[in-house]
């Protein structure tokens, strides 16, 4: 048997309706595609937040925080695709939807082929940008291309393997916030964190000893105990 190794796109679904929820995710599925499903906008906004999803279907109407508000809380710190879904279909309402920063917007009640052919138009439009305009991830004069695996340090090349730089980018594109051991297994070495694995750990070490320490002797990536590692923003000035 032949194996695939084509990835999955990940779609998050933000929408207190449990019982759309559940009829999305066996659609998306059916077609090839990862579904999480989160229930309120402060959790939403959480998740869409870190960067591990490749599409957002959020819903208007929600408790804790509106779709509205969530968008624009989002558009902060992600550029992340999102289709805004709403029981109402007035021009105002789409026109604010987009005006937040939506991609796209579909009113209530749609049919399962509509969202589906929304959501391949848009991820076909950001992958076909991604290909010809490759994001480089840049820390002072640390710049990591992820598309060509070359990492730079003051123009010098770095030998980092695929985890390290996955690791790496991962912790530039969340300057200032604390990732955990558990996100960043999943998300950067692609696999579920399972007790006694320090595999992590040991990329951490080897990512401190290739990017060495600035003249105050401190390494690039920190750490804190129960909580997990941060890039140190002002590692190198």
């Amino acid at each position: 048997m032949k194996e695939t190794t084509e990835i999955q796109p990940q779609i998050l679904i933000i929408d207190d309706d449990v019982t759309l929820c559940a009829g999305l995710r066996k659609l998306l599925r059916g077609r090839g595609y990862k579904v999480e499903c989160i229930y309120d906008g402060d959790s939403g906004l959480h998740r869409a937040s870190e960067g591990s999803h490749d599409l957002v279907i959020l819903d208007v109407m929600m408790p804790k925080k509106n779709g509205i508000k969530l968008l624009q809380e989002l558009r902060s710190v992600s550029e992340i695709p999102v289709i805004m879904l709403t029981t109402r279909g007035e021009e105002i309402d789409r026109i604010v939807g987009l005006e937040a920063g939506a991609d796209d917007y579909l009113p209530k009640p749609f049919s399962g082929n509509e969202l589906l052919l929304r959501i391949n138009a848009i991820l076909k439009r950001t992958q076909a940008i991604d290909k010809t305009n490759p994001k480089k991830h840049v820390l002072g004069p640390l710049q990591v291309d992820p598309t060509t695996a070359k990492v730079t340090l003051y123009g010098k090349n770095l030998q980092l393997t695929s985890a390290e730089i996955r690791i790496i980018v991962a912790l530039i594109k969340s300057t200032g916030d604390v990732l955990s051991r558990e996100y960043l297994t999943r998300h950067a070495l692609n696999r579920e964190l399972s007790p006694y694995d320090r595999s992590l750990d040991t990329h951490i070490n080897n990512l401190r000893k290739k990017l060495g320490r600035n003249s105050n002797s401190e390494s690039p990536i920190g750490s804190i105990r129960g909580r997990g590692y941060y890039i140190v923003n002002n590692w190198i000035k």
